[in-house]
């Protein structure tokens, strides 16, 4: 699979707990880094960081894809709204939690939320 992350550095020992989590093989991880300026509009920032995703149209509608989420929650629903509407599904992300009591501090990937899932179990709930 591919991760993409817009978050911190991910570490071999995060690899291997995704690894273990899905069963599956991280082939590539793709870095984008995320760091916007908070004077200025998000829009042109959002799109020049969206334009660095190496993957084709193809490549994010059929290769299977893993997000780790950018930590800012503006950005991160820009992230997900773009990946929908590129890959028509919302992909899993993952979930890190601190490890505690680590010097200096880690985090470690908890499990994978599949958003896909979330949204049609959602859909049977409109009334």
């Amino acid at each position: 699979m591919i991760l993409l992350n817009f978050s911190h550095p991910i570490t071999p020992d995060q690899v291997a707990q995704i690894e273990a989590i899905t069963g599956g093989t991280v082939d590539r991880v793709v870095n984008l880094p995320t760091h916007f300026d908070n004077t200025q509009s998000f829009l042109p920032q959002f799109a020049a960081l969206m334009a660095a995703v190496p993957l084709t149209a193809v490549e994010l509608q059929t290769l299977p894809i893993l997000v780790n989420l950018p930590s800012l929650n503006f950005i991160a629903g820009l992230v997900l709204a773009e990946l929908h509407g590129r890959m028509g599904y919302f992909p899993p992300i993952l979930r890190t939690r601190p490890v505690p009591e680590a010097l200096p501090p880690r985090y470690e990937v908890v499990e994978i939320l599949n958003l896909n899932q979330v949204r049609e179990d959602a859909r049977g709930k409109r009334y």
